[in-house]
């Protein structure tokens, strides 16, 4: 899917902007790297077959993947379902780039978002199944609350 364009600076976002959310997927990488000890850093990789994947978190040594999101609040069905995919995504990395193993961990920007990921839901018990680590990373509420206004005008 085509991402929007952001808007030009000093005119208000386009409605399916997603920069802000973008800028602080960046932050919560950085973050956890800092957590973690390692550097993560955004990286495209390439199957022998021709397939390219983008991780929004990756370090070789050691092996680690990670996703980011970083919505505020809880999420809607759609957006589980996205979250999903991301761990899929995940999965099928590890085995294609890693197949020794790798740490594979979806870091997420609110514990309100995380809550599903981590509680009693079948996708709770289906990420730990498969050894995915989910993490909160706090962002400062400066950047919490770009996210949320973000959020408002993306809702249709």
């Amino acid at each position: 899917m085509d991402q929007v364009p952001a808007a030009p600076p000093g005119e208000p976002a386009l409605p399916g902007d997603s920069s802000v959310q973008r800028e602080a997927e960046i932050l919560l990488i950085d973050a956890l790297g800092r957590e973690l000890g390692v550097g993560l850093s955004k990286n495209r990789r390439k199957t022998v077959h021709g397939s390219v994947v983008e991780f929004d978190g990756l370090s070789v040594d050691p092996p680690i993947l990670v996703e980011a999101w970083a919505h505020q609040g809880k999420p809607l069905s759609a957006q589980k379902y996205k979250v999903m995919t991301e761990a899929l995504k995940l999965v099928w990395a590890e085995s294609t780039f890693f197949p020794d193993g790798a740490r594979k961990i979806l870091v997420l920007a609110d514990d309100a978002a995380a809550a599903h990921f981590r509680g009693t839901s079948w996708m709770a018990a289906a990420l730990l199944h498969l050894g995915i680590e989910v993490r909160v990373v706090t962002l400062p509420d400066e950047i919490r609350e770009r996210i949320r206004l973000a959020q408002v005008r993306q809702f249709r």
